[in-house]
């Protein structure tokens, strides 16, 4: 849960919502609920009642809510779209008993959730604020670039940047957006079944194919991890749904080897890298423009970076980073990392592969575009993601246009230059009088 907060009732100016609070959940996401749907709206009891802390009680009734659910719902649509409507039902009861202004419960699409991380990220750099200068004097002071957004969530990710004009072959991943008088033309697309969990499973899927036995080695995991997961519960993810015959063993058991090499191939895999319909795809055949300019890798990008302290190495860095990770032995790892929840700690190498290849094979950065990418948790004082994007956009925080200022004429513009010009000569005509002039004259002139 993000609180943000704002000086007026609407500001048409950037750079004044800002992030007071933030609130984990406990437990999963409420895509997780789908068996106790009832519990969803439970789950956000305890920081819906931290709100109440937070916001004065005089703006509760003026203090919109909104949530907004992405990927984890949007797969849960897919499977079985009344039990998603209940839970969206439970989160939206609990959230209309508190004493705010409610606005509603909704599922964001995939193009929404990229689109909304760019706003973000572009707001807090303060990449929508432009002065008036780069109109007259182009040269001078060119107008600021934007900043491409990069999302891995648990079930998606998203790529959304300002792609060159001329590249554009898939007019289904453009968005466009008018912005502070000026327009932004945006490509985006997200991948849902590839947010980092999701991938996982589609690997293990592709893994036990075709085997007779329940045991298997995984190098995508450290030397001596073990883990024992359900074929049921793979099976019956809509992501893997209906894609693998049936298996004669009921659970498979994993251990891990910790093989960088290996995990890439075993990875490499869940990815169709050779059917593309236009000049140049991501993969599965998805049109993706050159990367240009600057880029924010947030959420699971920046979480999985950050643990390695890798964050700001050079590519091949990251890779001999990543590698040394793996092949540590699990006992070895889980001594250094007391404090890690094991779920996560066993799956930082999986992870940090898969980025690395959803990032180079899939979105085509290279060693010397890699540098491009600012792997970002916070921007400022507010956290990178589309939440920001998505509140902003519902309370019309962002107008369409800046205040009008009338175009100044042809004659003013020529007067301001006469003027700057004799504003900046005057201080050395003045020198070379005091300098040249003789010492009864220099007094007059002091």
């Amino acid at each position: 849960m993000y609180v943000y907060q704002w000086p007026a009732e609407k500001e048409n100016d950037t750079g004044i919502v800002k992030q007071i609070d933030i609130c984990e959940v406990k437990g999963s996401g409420i895509s997780s609920y789908a068996n106790e749907p009832e519990n969803a709206g439970m789950s956000l009891k305890q920081c819906m009642d931290k709100a109440k802390l937070v916001v004065p009680a005089r703006k509760y009734k003026e203090t919109p809510v909104y949530l907004g659910a992405t990927a984890g719902m949007r797969l849960l649509r897919k499977q079985n779209k009344n039990i998603a409507d209940k839970v969206l039902s439970e989160v939206t009861a609990t959230l209309d008993s508190y004493p705010f202004n409610f606005q509603g419960a909704r599922i964001l699409s995939g193009g929404e959730e990229g689109a909304y991380g760019w706003i973000t990220v572009n707001y807090l750099l303060g990449n929508f604020k432009e002065s008036v200068w780069p109109r007259f004097l182009p040269r001078i002071y060119p107008s600021v670039e934007t900043t491409g957004a990069l999302d891995l969530g648990g079930a998606s990710t998203q790529i959304t940047f300002v792609p060159d004009q001329e590249n554009i072959e898939s007019q289904g991943n453009i968005v466009n957006f008018y912005l502070y008088g000026k327009n932004y033309t945006v490509y985006t697309h997200s991948f849902l079944c590839y947010g980092k969990d999701q991938a996982l499973r589609l690997k293990l899927i592709k893994d036990v194919q075709g085997r007779a036995e329940e045991k298997y080695q995984d190098p995508c995991f450290n030397p001596g991890y073990k883990r024992i997961m359900k074929v049921s519960d793979l099976l019956t993810n809509p992501c893997v749904a209906g894609s693998v015959p049936s298996l004669s063993f009921s659970q498979i058991e994993i251990e891990g080897t910790g093989q960088y090499e290996n995990c890439q191939t075993s990875i490499e895999r869940i990815f169709n890298l050779t059917h593309c319909p236009y000049s140049k795809c991501s993969f599965n055949g998805i049109f993706l423009p050159p990367v240009r300019g600057k880029f924010a890798a947030f959420s699971a990008f920046y979480y999985v970076m950050s643990f390695l302290n890798a964050t700001k190495t050079p590519m091949d860095q990251t890779v001999q980073k990543i590698k040394a990770f793996c092949s540590r032995p699990w006992d070895e790892v889980k001594a250094a990392y007391p404090k890690v929840k094991e779920k996560y700690l066993s799956d930082y190498c999986f992870a940090a592969v898969y980025i690395m290849l959803l990032l180079g094979k899939g979105y085509h950065f290279t060693e010397d575009t890699w540098s491009s990418i600012q792997f970002r948790g916070k921007i400022g004082e507010s956290d990178a993601g589309w939440t920001l994007g998505y509140m902003l956009n519902l309370t019309n925080m962002i107008p369409a246009e800046r205040p009008y200022t009338p175009p100044l004429s042809h004659i003013t513009y020529i007067s301001l230059l006469v003027i700057c010009s004799l504003m900046m000569v005057t201080p050395f005509l003045l020198g070379f009088l005091f300098f040249c002039q003789p010492k009864c004259m220099r007094k007059a002139i002091i």
